[in-house]
C-alpha cells in the first residue's frame, strides 16, 4: 500500500451529512490520497468539499459492487462507509457483500465517524504499509463432494 492511498467514501443517505461535514474537517489530509465514491456520496464531496473523487455507480444501481470490484483487483487500499443501522436499505446484500469482501481483502474499514477519525489520524495513514494478505490456498484447494 502506497503512501498515497486509494479510498473508497461512502454514505447511506441519512449518513451523507456527517460524511460531508467530516471530510470538509479532514479536507487537506484526504486530498493527497486518490479518491472514490459511490455516485450521490461522491459528487456530494465533490460539491460541497471540493474534493476530487471518481465517481461510481450510485449504491443501488451497482456502486456497492463496483467498489467490491476495485477491492478484488487490488484497486483500493481503505473503505470509509459511513453506513446506517437503523434504517433499512433496499440494496442491503450489496452493501454485506462489500464489507464481506473488505474483510476477506484485508481492507481496513471504518463504518463510522470514530473508527474513521482513528483511521485519518493514524501514523500508518500518511506512509507505506504492506498488509499481511489472507492466504485462501487451502479453501481454493479443498476437496469439494460431488452433489450427484
Amino acid at each position: 500500500m502506497d503512501a498515497r492511498k486509494r479510498i473508497a467514501l461512502v454514505a447511506h443517505d441519512e449518513m451523507k451529512p456527517k460524511l460531508i461535514a467530516w471530510a470538509t474537517t479532514h479536507k487537506a489530509t484526504l486530498e493527497k490520497h486518490h479518491l472514490y465514491g459511490t455516485g450521490t456520496t461522491g459528487s456530494l464531496l465533490t460539491a460541497k468539499v471540493g474534493l476530487d473523487v471518481t465517481c461510481l455507480k450510485s449504491g443501488p444501481l451497482g456502486g456497492d459492487l463496483e467498489m467490491g470490484n476495485l477491492i478484488v483487483n487490488d484497486g483500493l487500499d481503505i473503505l470509509i462507509f459511513f453506513w446506517d443501522p437503523m434504517t433499512a436499505q433496499p440494496h442491503d446484500v450489496d452493501v454485506k457483500a462489500l464489507l464481506r469482501i473488505s474483510a476477506v481483502q484485508n481492507i481496513p474499514i471504518a463504518c463510522n465517524q470514530a473508527s474513521a477519525d482513528f483511521f485519518i489520524t493514524s501514523t500508518l495513514f500518511q506512509r507505506e504499509y504492506t498488509p499481511n494478505l489472507p492466504d485462501y490456498n487451502t479453501y481454493i484447494n479443498r476437496i469439494v463432494q460431488d452433489a450427484s
